[in-house]
């Protein structure tokens, strides 16, 4: 079965290298580099899993998840945050998060990651 990846950050480095680590076993079927924009793409595209950075301008990490998981519960989030944020990791469980990695991460933690989640 084919998995369906969102990818949610505001730098474009981080994208290209989450989108090199999933694309190795996961089907990378968007982008956002904001909350809003991830919360259009949730309305459309088939997502099974969001890798959703914490904190970005305008729509946060936080904000978005909560908006993705009441459009579409069973939609996966895991979150990819740098250590000094793990603080704020509480709030992001309370919107909805199913897991964290922390930046600088290697391929296999994202995969794991999301492999975790999975049914």
């Amino acid at each position: 079965m084919a998995v369906n990846v969102l990818i949610v950050d505001n730098s474009e480095v981080i994208r290209a290298v989450l989108r090199e680590a999933i694309s190795e076993e996961f089907q990378v079927v968007a982008e956002a580099e904001d909350g809003a924009e991830a919360i259009d793409v949730a309305e459309t595209a088939a997502i099974d899993v969001v890798i959703m950075d914490l904190v970005m301008p305008g729509v946060d990490g936080i904000e978005a998840t909560a908006t993705i998981k009441e459009l579409h519960p069973d939609v996966k989030v895991i979150f990819c945050t740098s250590v000094t944020q793990q603080e704020r990791m509480q709030p992001a469980i309370e919107a909805g998060a199913d897991g964290y990695v922390t930046k600088p991460f290697e391929h296999s933690t994202i995969q794991n990651a999301i492999r975790d989640v999975l049914p």
